[in-house]
């Protein structure tokens, strides 16, 4: 091919001129620069190919993998599509496919090109850990289990399996198999962090709150001031409570998993959305697009398509990048911003109408401050609409961080702190969404600036 990005190979030995690049050498190139993580160039070179070749299969279905990896889900969906029309017995192909479709929330989808992979090799240990994924969260434990138990038979080391499963076995109250499995995953690797958490909560089920202390000691022994380690040894002890989750945790807690973020609230039957958009609704605003809207902790956006009625100018915030990057997919946003949230509501005085928060100060233990931040950035007559995992306790005076490490908060607390900074409360309860079996209990709160 001509010109490929100016590269040419020379027989340095010989001493002879230097040639163009073979496609097939383009393509070693562009999926070797693909395993670098260096995706501008390597998608530069996939590019190039296929203006020469544009049904090239292998430069489509990786080309089409690199738009999943940039959010671009549509295009990674109609490329890896047509390579596999091109060469349809690849079983690798079938299961990016799936990756591609779950990540779309297209799940009927995904499990029949999980299964088409595995009809094509019977021993691929991923796509059945895949299909595992989706079969519990349409609700099919039985089936989940059966599928990550295989892909363990194919693949005695397969750690995404074994993680999976712990945390199904955890769910369906089998406490002693899920800590079974993570310390398999901790066996084959030492230092794998979400299985350290997986495990010291699966020990903290069965109330053995001191062998989940020695985990996170042990953590912070190898790792000083790991932010995650650091969180949950306080959630364990009650020691050194944080008066909010830092931004370490937060960051690293939501960049794991915001790819299926939205899949594993739809197993938890996920409401906070739902009910701050009636919240919303029964304000009295009119949803004319004429009013500035804050998504506060806008995550992946679920909130954005309840807002846009609402909304001239919608602005999202959040810590997480990889969060924004999927809220950015939705396309409703006006803007979207990486940034702390009390210190841009202080940067934004008298700045919105309606700001809206759904389990995001979950995460901070006392309000003092983001409350006064968002009174100050609301206009007269905005409404500030946030949810908050409501202390059942009556040992519970304002908050406590849980073995979890969410925080719960006294309904009396956050009345006193809204009324203290010139707003106007209303909350009611309302259960957030499921975990362990169990309904969540929230607190829906509107207030309103006078």
């Amino acid at each position: 091919m001509q010109d490929l990005l100016g590269t040419h190979l020379e027989d340095d030995e010989a001493n002879l001129p230097t040639r163009e690049l073979t496609v097939e050498e383009a393509v070693e190139i562009a999926i070797g620069l693909h395993r670098e993580d260096r995706l501008a160039e390597a998608e530069a070179v996939y590019r190039e190919i296929l203006e020469v070749q544009p049904d090239h299969p292998v430069a489509l279905h990786y080309a089409g993998v690199l738009a999943h990896q940039a959010g671009r889900a549509d295009e990674a969906v109609e490329r890896i599509q047509k390579s596999l029309t091109l060469i349809p017995d690849r079983a690798d192909w079938y299961s990016n496919l799936g990756i591609v479709q779950q990540g779309r929330e297209k799940l009927d989808e995904a499990i029949a090109a999980y299964h088409r992979a595995i009809e094509l090799d019977p021993t691929h240990a991923n796509a059945y850990s895949n299909l595992g994924v989706l079969l519990r969260a349409t609700d099919k434990p039985v089936e989940a289990e059966e599928a990550y138990r295989t892909a363990i038979r194919i693949n005695p080391e397969h750690i995404d399996a074994y993680t999976n499963l712990g945390i199904l076995l955890g769910g369906l109250k089998r406490s002693d198999e899920s800590v079974a499995c993570f310390c398999k995953v901790i066996t084959l690797r030492p230092k794998h962090r979400e299985a350290r958490r997986l495990l010291a909560l699966a020990h903290c089920t069965l109330g053995e709150v001191d062998r989940a202390v020695e985990i996170f000691e042990e953590w912070l022994a190898e790792e000083p001031g790991d932010s995650i380690a650091t969180h949950m040894l306080s959630a364990c002890t009650g020691r050194d409570t944080p008066a909010r989750a830092s931004n370490g945790f937060v960051e690293r807690t939501f960049d794991g998993f915001a790819a299926s973020f939205e899949s594993k609230l739809a197993k938890l039957q996920y409401r906070a959305p739902t009910l701050v958009g009636a919240m919303l609704d029964d304000s009295g605003l009119q949803a004319a697009k004429q009013l500035d809207v804050l998504d506060a902790g806008c995550g992946t956006g679920l909130c954005g398509a309840l807002l846009s009625p609402y909304a001239r100018h919608l602005t999202g915030v959040d810590l997480s990048n990889g969060m924004l990057a999927q809220a950015k997919e939705k396309d409703v946003y006006d803007e979207l911003l990486q940034v702390e949230l009390t210190g841009f509501l202080r940067d934004h005085p008298d700045s919105f109408d309606v700001i809206v928060s759904a389990d995001t100060l979950v995460y901070f233990g006392a309000l003092e401050e983001v409350v006064a931040a968002a009174a100050s950035a609301l206009r007269k007559g905005g409404v500030l609409i946030f949810t908050l995992e409501r202390a059942v306790s009556e040992n519970v005076q304002d908050f406590r961080l849980e073995l979890h490490g969410r925080y719960t908060h006294a309904q009396p607390y956050a009345e006193r702190l809204l009324t203290e900074a010139g707003l106007t409360p209303e909350i009611a309860h309302a259960d957030l969404r499921m975990e362990s079996g169990a309904p969540v209990a929230g607190l829906v709160v509107r207030a309103r600036k006078g």
